[in-house]
């Protein structure tokens, strides 16, 4: 069945990067609109970032990691990424990956389908 494995957390000192992965398989990767959301210790999980089907040609971010975060999508390797720059401490949470089969770039959690177990991600000042 369709799976995603998550990773590429870890702890961050001060203003560094990350680059989160999700590898998708069982099923065709190029169907999938592709999402990143994280949840925080006591909040809701929220949106990050959004890509479109196939070639990836529509993106969609957080306001709150607009121009820092960067996702795109390697479909000969059936996975997407999340590079983030700038980090702050306030971006500390559980990052998952989430696959969408109508294939577009929502926001909406309930459009998605499928879920990663997660990555914790660290950010200390």
């Amino acid at each position: 069945q369709l799976q995603l494995v998550d990773s590429g957390g870890g702890l961050v000192q001060g203003v560094g990067s990350l680059r989160l992965a999700c590898k998708f398989s069982g099923g065709t990767f190029t169907w999938y609109g592709m999402g990143w959301f994280r949840q925080a210790p006591g909040k809701e999980r929220e949106f990050v970032a959004a890509i479109n089907l196939r070639s990836g040609d529509r993106t969609d971010y957080a306001d709150s990691v607009k121009l820092r975060f960067t996702i795109s999508r390697d479909d000969g390797n059936t996975t997407v990424y999340l590079q983030m720059n700038s980090l702050k401490p306030e971006d500390s949470a559980v990052y998952y990956c989430a696959a969408d089969r109508s294939g577009g770039y929502s926001r909406d959690l309930d459009e998605y389908e499928y879920w990663g177990q997660g990555t914790q991600v660290t950010v200390s000042s």
